[in-house]
């Protein structure tokens, strides 16, 4: 709910600046959600042509949620706009709109830096003129390269007349070598920051670079005096052949070293390099065999036995670089995966150049590690068709975005490209965009929603045959039809429960109710397992009591779902009264598998040998007086033994029961009698109340028996497992294990209606800390005024002033602090507008600031909430920011904590220890009282202790409206009479 709206912020019209290409933003929860919001979009822009194009996408890109359905419509004005609106809302695709769906985890972000070949006259010359990021970075290094060549590398960009010639092997490599490195930093400059980095042969120079692993200046000089040394040593001499058959197929011997594999680039990718006449050889062969093979635009041969005829010459020219450890994790394609940057000298770049490039297997080594975006940093992608064949073939979801492309150089380009990555998951920061455009915020159009009602209308069911309603007929005592749902592999099994259609229950009573046993529903899982090819109930897990009502009868569903890899289903059992409205309240859940051997159940001599007989006359009468209500059709004991910690026992079917056995697998007051003989474990007369709980690895060998042979034996604590056989020692059931829980009768009781104390409160509950905080001063800093004195440092006037101060070299804190301290006494309701105003102001200056993506913002306030009943809430006016800052947590987990204290000094000294506590903890929010900490829990208004009900003969009262407004209208409270 939305009291009131924020006070709008004023937009300078003097200082906007026009954006050439707008992004305008569209998601939704669907496909059809989408096309309809698109359709709401445009009619409305349609209908007000005062809309501004830069305008209306800063607000759908800053004040809408990014849902998992996703469009970007690429608006050069308005009819470009709405002509993609109008495609989108139809379905129909369209040149400047890009769609997709966002992967649930989509997986961390990977930059790609390939070797030669993405180069072209004039490539990113528009990106040049319009980002003034490219031009910086290009500038730079530009300034890098100077030291080594004379010429400039913006001239070769730009591709104007004078430029030197694109043909030579040292103007290529260090051409894209700088566009590389700065299309990375445009990149980062919209939020798609890597959190590692590849390169593919000389694309590691630029991965170098990026990552920090090599300074701007000594990787010009290693792209440079690299290059020089190709070009003086190795051309000429040599080609490369890039053959379409998977690295163990391709088959060198007959050229012995005249020929090397140069790269591996995918799972049927392989470039090989060597002498020319060999390479013409090669590809005689590959077209004699029909196999896909062509010539690479190069004159040496990299990755070869030739390079070593200049190893001394590129290691002198190279020695006295300085590698360092990288800031962005680096995985090399000479080793295979992660390394130590500290180990990239003069030898390493060498090594690069000389051996096999093993980019299919670092890539591989990148999904293992979690990676599901690689943006191909360049002019053209040239590895993005590898990437995606490396994907399927590691049956990966991962993403291969490029940046440029051939011909097309300029922000268009380069804001499709990051649409196709965010589209489909990839973390943007629009903000960046629209940076500097002076864009406002103007009202938008409502969610499509895509309403489908649930609601069935009261109808008396009909009576009669259920495959005359298309459903299966079940012959089973407690189940009536069964339907396979259409589309998929899932079986849904319904039944009714009465005590009319089965008497037998009410002899199953526990605190005074009448429960379904826990081995009814094992036998229903039993009956569904078979249904669907299964023998199997893996696990079933009682969750909560079903009980019969005295008067009419209950609706139970079983649910069975699809197979998983290994054949198992998941399956859950439901029940709820025949009132109408009544809620369905789930029982129990467990999964059922195809896998079962039938055992030998070890009872075929009987009585045990050695075992001592156990006097069970009086056993039901002594476990009435713990709650176990037995009725005639449940009393089934008839003799038992002890056998050191085991109990072995006779049970049997009443007669009035057995007619209707062989309906069953086995009978479920049959199966609830062989669990009596684990009452003898205690004994009898223990009074604690215990029901079955968790069943795990139950297997139905036989059906119809009457008479059971049972073994019983303790497996840990309260649970046992359960052998059961017929009179012949036949196996009938086994359970491998059963875990037994004690239950009150006030939860039973709760149980008998399910709709019964469904409303809960906030408790907040104490929370451990843990031994050691942080204390290291630099990974703490505070905006604004430092009650708590948690850092050395003095406090910042705003985010903007702190974000400043580690651009000019400050450290980067782990923890911000912003404290709200009590504001000054004025009228109520202006100081909750000028404090919820200031919250969110620090909020959205907060998550503004891409530089602290990594870092938390700690909201401190004192009193503003109430952790306990009777707590007296003195800061009213912060406390409205709670609500505010957890819905910004909501939509930005992982970026903000709350924390309330009290006003003892230990509190204040606990607020340090307490963000560690909460972060071990993962907890978003935690309040600290006199030292303790506490985070907040649901629980039941009931068991709350009473805290929501009116003092008694208290009258009253409701909030009133003194006319329509704001908040000003809430001011008062008013009794009311009656």
């Amino acid at each position: 709910m939305i009291l009131e709206e924020a006070p709008a912020e004023a937009v300078d019209p003097e200082g906007r600046s026009e954006v050439p290409m707008v992004p305008w933003t569209v998601s939704a929860k669907s496909e059809a959600a989408l096309r309809a919001q698109a359709g709401r979009l445009a009619a409305y822009v349609e209908a007000d042509t005062t809309l501004d194009v830069t305008d209306l996408g800063w607000s759908l890109a800053s004040s809408r949620a990014a849902l998992e359905h996703r469009a970007v419509v690429l608006a050069a004005d308005r009819g470009s706009a709405l002509s993609g609106l109008s495609a989108l809302a139809d379905g129909l695709p369209a040149g400047n709109v890009v769609t997709g769906a966002a992967a649930v985890e989509p997986g961390r972000v990977v930059f790609v830096f390939p070797g030669q070949g993405s180069q072209w006259v004039g490539m990113a010359a528009e990106l040049l003129e319009s980002s003034a990021v490219f031009a910086e970075r290009l500038d730079e290094c530009d300034a890098a390269l100077r030291a080594y060549v004379g010429w400039s590398v913006v001239d070769v960009v730009r591709g104007g007349a004078g430029a030197v010639s694109l043909d030579d092997v040292v103007v290529v490599q260090a051409s894209l070598w700088a566009v590389m490195v700065s299309l990375a930093a445009v990149w980062c400059s919209v939020g798609v920051v890597p959190g590692a980095v590849i390169g593919h042969s000389q694309g590691e120079i630029a991965a170098a670079a990026v990552s920090g692993a090599l300074s701007l200046g000594d990787a010009a000089r290693v792209v440079v005096l690299r290059a020089r040394a190709i070009a003086e040593g190795l051309s000429g001499r040599g080609g490369m052949v890039s053959v379409a058959l998977p690295v163990d197929q391709v088959r060198l011997e007959a050229w012995d070293e005249r020929i090397s594999v140069a790269s591996v680039n995918g799972p049927s990718s392989t470039v090989v390099s060597g002498d020319p006449e060999a390479l013409d050889e090669l590809l005689a062969v590959c077209e004699a065999d029909g196999i896909r093979a062509r010539r690479i635009a190069v004159d040496y041969a990299s990755h070869s036995a030739q390079v070593e005829s200049i190893r001394e010459q590129v290691i002198g020219a190279l020695e006295g670089i300085e590698p360092r450890p990288s800031e962005v994790p680096f995985y090399s394609t000479v080793t295979g995966g992660l390394i130590d940057t500290s180990e990239l000298g003069a030898e390493y770049w060498f090594t690069n150049l000389r051996r096999t490039v093993r980019f299919d297997e670092t890539v591989r080594a990148l999904l293992a590690d979690g990676f599901g975006f690689f943006v191909e940093s360049s002019a053209h992608p040239v590895l993005t068709v590898g990437l995606q064949e490396t994907f399927e073939d590691a049956s990966s979801d991962a993403v291969a975005l490029g940046t440029l492309r051939r011909d097309e150089g300029g922000p268009e380009r380069f804001l499709t490209s990051l649409a196709e990555g965010y589209v489909r998951g990839l973390p943007v920061s629009w903000g960046s965009v629209f940076g500097g455009s002076g864009a406002g915020h103007v009202d938008l159009p409502t969610y499509a929603f895509q309403r489908e009602r649930f609601w069935l209308g009261a109808s008396v069911a009909p009576v009669g045959d259920a495959s005359g309603f298309g459903l299966g007929v079940m012959d089973h005592p407690l189940l009536g039809a069964v339907v396979r749902v259409a589309g998929g592999d899932e079986l849904l099994l319904t039944g009714r429960l009465s005590l009319v259609t089965h008497v037998w229950l009410a002899d199953h009573v526990v605190s005074g109710l009448v429960l379904v046993p826990g081995a009814a529903l094992v036998e229903l899982a039993l009956r569904a397992a078979d249904e669907v090819g299964c023998v199997r109930v893996e696990e079933l897990t009682l969750e909560a009591p079903l009980v019969v009502p005295g008067r009419g009868g209950v609706q139970v569903q079983l649910s069975v779902g699809a197979p998983d890899m290994t054949g198992c289903r998941e399956l859950t059992v439901h029940s709820r009264t025949e009132e109408e409205g009544s809620p369905w309240t789930r029982h129990a859940a467990g999964v059922v598998s195809g896998e079962a051997s039938t055992p030998d159940a070890g009872l075929s001599s009987w009585p045990p040998v050695g075992a001592e007989a156990l006097a069970v006359d009086g056993f039901y009468a002594q476990v009435a007086e713990s709650g176990y209500g037995y009725g005639p059709a449940f009393q089934g004991l008839r003799t038992a033994w002890r056998a050191g910690d085991d109990i072995y026992a006779e049970v049997e079917l009443p007669e009035e029961q057995r007619q209707e056995a062989g309906r069953f697998g086995i009978h479920p007051a049959l199966l609830d009698a062989a669990l009596h003989p684990a009452a003898l474990l205690d004994g009898p007369g223990s009074g604690a109340l215990r029901l079955p709980f968790s069943w795990s690895g139950v297997v139905l060998h036989a059906v119809g028996a009457t008479t059971l042979r049972v073994r019983v034996r303790p497996v840990g604590e309260d649970t046992v497992s359960v052998t059961v056989a017929d009179a012949t020692g036949a196996p009938v059931v086994s359970i491998d294990s059963l875990a037994l829980r004690e239950i009150s009768s006030e939860q039973l009781r709760q149980a008998q209606d399910p709709t019964r104390d469904a409303l809960f409160r906030v408790d907040w509950t104490p929370l451990p800390t843990i031994p050691d905080a942080p204390a290291d001063a630099d990974e703490f800093a505070v905006v604004g005024a430092d009650d708590l004195q948690v850092s050395e440092a003095s406090p910042y006037g705003s985010v903007a002033e702190l974000a400043a101060a580690v651009e000019g070299g400050a450290p980067l804190p782990e923890f911000v602090f912003a404290l709200f301290g009590a504001l000054a006494e004025g009228e109520p309701v202006g100081a909750v507008h000028a404090a919820t105003e200031q919250a969110l102001g620090l909020v959205q200056a907060w998550l503004a600031e891409e530089r602290f993506g990594s870092s938390r913002l700690v909201l401190v306030t004192r009193d503003a909430v109430s952790t306990r009943s009777g707590d007296d809430v003195a800061d009213l006016a912060h406390a409205p920011l709670w609500g505010l800052v957890r819905a910004a947590q909501t939509e930005n987990p992982g970026r903000f904590l709350l924390i309330d204290i009290d006003g003892e000094d230990k509190s204040h000294a606990a607020v340090p220890l307490g963000v560690a506590a909460a972060l071990a903890a993962e907890e978003p929010q935690i309040a600290v009282r006199e030292g303790e900490l506490f985070v907040p829990r649901l629980v039941r208004s009931a068991s709350a202790g009473g805290a929501l009900v009116p003092p008694v003969g208290a009258r009253a009262w409701r909030l009133a409206t003194t006319g329509a407004g704001t908040l000003e209208s809430l001011a008062r409270v008013c009794p009311i009479n009656g």
